[in-house]
């Protein structure tokens, strides 16, 4: 049967789509790395990479296989690390965090963590939600900082805080003539949103309605953050929706010019960490979980007040 050294070349190949890159990823010569994954395909009976086309594809059984092989090394992993003593605040773990939530979470959580638990190295890396959940249910990712619910089987979140909408427009804009805001009124003004693989985007088109132009009618446009709409905003009219995390961010005298709450029940996204049910690194996991939650701004809920928020779905 193939060796853990064998199972970890095939899961590299697998991730990398190349010899050559699992090669200098496992930090063995390619020669070598052949040779040994062929040896396990030798003894499992079978072919688990078509070695024609590149990237290299994994065969269908070998899709199966490798699945098995991550939760081997997993094992495996969880294994040493048993053995290793009582202390479990240490060792690698990398959290993904998507983009409308790493410039604001990331300056009040990162240092404070790092500090208090300096044995736990820590990679942060800025991706999609897609991607997150796609990595996290590889266990290519540990965990992911999300918005959420997800329909995701096989994956799991502890809510840290709640994240209230707020209506960002023009000074000269009728929506802030009112002290708050109602949903409805949303119709009568030009919207801006987000680019595409923003779940944000996702959640104002479902709390709004599928209108994806601003106050140029002949022209379209998708930004990339928050910052992007409010300055496009300030110039050409218009509106778009911010949380909280974004809007605590501003100065004052903008968010009183610019800024107007919604009436209740008052639109608000769930941000939640997210891992996969097979991980294992738990301690860390809840030293993240209660580090965010206390360190989170005051102005963000940690807990819904039935009838005054309304949950909004990607």
């Amino acid at each position: 049967m193939p060796t853990i050294t064998q199972l970890q070349y095939i899961v590299a190949v697998h991730r990398t789509g190349s010899f050559g890159k699992a090669a200098a990823l496992c930090g063995v010569s390619q020669p070598t790395l052949s040779a040994q994954v062929a040896k396990a395909e030798e003894d499992l009976g079978t072919v688990l990479f078509d070695r024609r086309g590149r990237p290299v594809q994994t065969t269908a059984p070998g899709k199966r296989l490798v699945a098995l092989a991550v939760d081997v090394l997993t094992a495996h992993e969880r294994l040493l690390s048993e053995a290793e003593g009582a202390d479990r605040l240490c060792g690698s773990f990398t959290l993904g965090i998507i983009p409308t939530l790493a410039p604001y979470v990331l300056p009040w959580f990162l240092g404070p963590f790092a500090e208090r638990h300096p044995r736990i190295e820590l990679t942060v890396l800025e991706r999609t939600t897609a991607a997150i959940v796609d990595q996290v249910k590889a266990l290519r990712m540990d965990a992911g900082v999300l918005a959420t619910p997800l329909d995701e089987p096989g994956l799991e979140s502890r809510v840290l805080f709640y994240d209230p909408f707020y209506v960002y427009a023009r000074p000269d804009s009728p929506l802030l003539a009112q002290d708050e805001v109602d949903v409805a009124m949303l119709e009568r003004e030009p919207l801006w949103l987000l680019e595409d693989g923003h779940c944000f985007r996702n959640q104002v088109v479902h709390l709004c309605g599928v209108r994806t132009h601003g106050a140029m009618g002949n022209v379209r446009f998708d930004a990339a953050s928050f910052e992007t709409l409010r300055t496009l905003i300030d110039h050409s009219g218009g509106c778009t929706l911010v949380p909280e995390t974004f809007a605590r961010t501003l100065p004052g005298s903008v968010r009183l010019a610019r800024i107007r709450p919604f009436r209740d029940p008052v639109p608000t996204r769930e941000v939640s960490l997210v891992a996969s049910r097979a991980h294992w690194k738990t301690e860390i996991l809840e030293a993240l979980t209660a580090s965010l939650r206390a360190l989170a701004p005051r102005s963000l809920p940690r807990t819904l007040e039935r009838g005054e928020v309304m949950p909004v779905q990607l």
